[in-house]
């Protein structure tokens, strides 16, 4: 059918904002798999809590490594679409999701572990520039494939610098303003995030385009954060100014 759900397989669907996309798959009800680390006697109980909630919520979970290539070639011809939401460690080890899905050649559509800023159109200073510059070796090689993508920038993860920069769930009134506190960056909630990227999977209009996360609204410094959150609590906040390092930079 053509206006059949695309099926979608989410490597690092355990992982931060992995978890998201998996849950936004399911909910928007595509057929989702996950391509997982292997449970083992390690594991601890939050990895083995999440892999019974994607069970039950009807995912199909692959247990295995990144070096198993037959593995993950036999998955990718069961699926349309692949989301890598690996973590930064295993950024290059993408190149083996890229290699198994040219030898798969099925799939429609390819999201590379992106979900922050936007690599091809900023300069930072060392060291993010040498993470950017692995995300960069993945978009070029996805190119080079010829594999369809959708390179996704998300900015910052809501919910996760919220709570860094303000530690709303520690009682103390004290927070730490990193430089001027004006410096102003793009903040999405981390479901929105998900629901985003899920919906851009059967969008053609996106299909080898750069899809930028970047609501007007959602543009804010810290010091109105902190106003922000001293309206909602009734309270006032100790601001203790730090110096800005030499390797950052506002967003």
């Amino acid at each position: 059918m053509e206006n059949e759900l695309s099926k979608i397989l989410i490597f690092g669907g355990t992982g931060y904002i992995g978890k998201y996309m998996v849950r936004a798959s399911v909910s928007m009800g595509h057929k989702t798999y996950v391509y997982a680390r292997p449970i083992t006697t390690r594991s601890s109980p939050a990895k083995i809590g999440i892999h019974k909630e994607f069970q039950a919520m009807g995912v199909t979970i692959v247990q295995g490594d990144l070096d198993e290539q037959e593995k993950i070639v036999s998955v990718l011809r069961q699926v349309d679409v692949v989301i890598s939401a690996v973590a930064y460690p295993q950024v290059l080890d993408q190149l083996k999701i890229i290699e198994a899905m040219k030898v798969a050649g099925n799939i429609k559509r390819f999201f590379p572990s992106d979900f922050g800023a936007e690599e091809d159109r900023v300069t930072p200073l060392p060291p993010f520039e040498a993470f950017l510059d692995k995300k960069r070796k993945i978009r070029r090689a996805t190119e080079a494939a010829g594999i369809p993508h959708t390179f996704v920038s998300a900015n910052c993860f809501g919910a996760y610098f919220v709570n860094y920069l303000l530690h709303p769930h520690e009682k103390t009134q004290d927070i730490a303003v990193y430089g001027s506190g004006e410096a102003k960056t793009v903040m999405n909630y981390e479901e929105d995030i998900a629901k985003y990227t899920i919906r851009l999977a059967d969008d053609p209009r996106t299909c080898n385009r750069v899809v930028i996360y970047r609501p007007q609204k959602n543009i804010v410094s810290q010091l109105e954060l902190i106003s922000l959150w001293e309206k909602k609590t009734g309270k006032t906040f100790q601001q203790d100014s730090r110096p800005r390092g030499r390797n950052c930079r506002a967003l």
